[in-house]
């Protein structure tokens, strides 16, 4: 069971990270409902201009998905806390160790499962 002083510790992190994420996500993409869509900017007419925002348009759907899916990873993490369940592998039920959710805080299975799963 993790002392409540890591507990805090742990949190602050995924808090920070989801705050970071928000940020990240507001200047690319709109939030509707709970989800995120990358913004198509219309830089202009010209054929070059089109192409240039269907670049960008793909580079921030790529992107926005990639934050999201960490930002659904963050809440879900969050969630396990409230739920007190978090630091117990889905899988095995095991404890993860501190040392794994100190470098990634909302990790959900223990890296023997981690790596089973791979």
């Amino acid at each position: 069971m993790l002392e409540t002083n890591t507990l805090e510790k742990l949190k602050v992190m995924l808090l920070e990270k989801k705050a970071k994420l928000e940020n990240d996500l507001s200047k690319i993409a709109e939030e509707k409902d709970g989800d995120y869509q990358a913004e198509f900017k219309d830089f202009g007419r010209e054929i070059e201009d089109n192409a240039e925002e269907i670049e960008e348009f793909t580079a921030n759907a790529s992107i926005t998905e990639t934050l999201e899916k960490e930002l659904n990873e963050i809440n879900a993490a969050l969630e396990r806390m409230k739920a007190g369940t978090y630091g117990k592998c889905d899988n095995c039920q095991e404890e993860i160790p501190v040392e794994r959710l100190m470098a990634y805080p909302a990790a959900k299975t223990c890296l023997k499962c981690q790596k089973q799963q791979s």
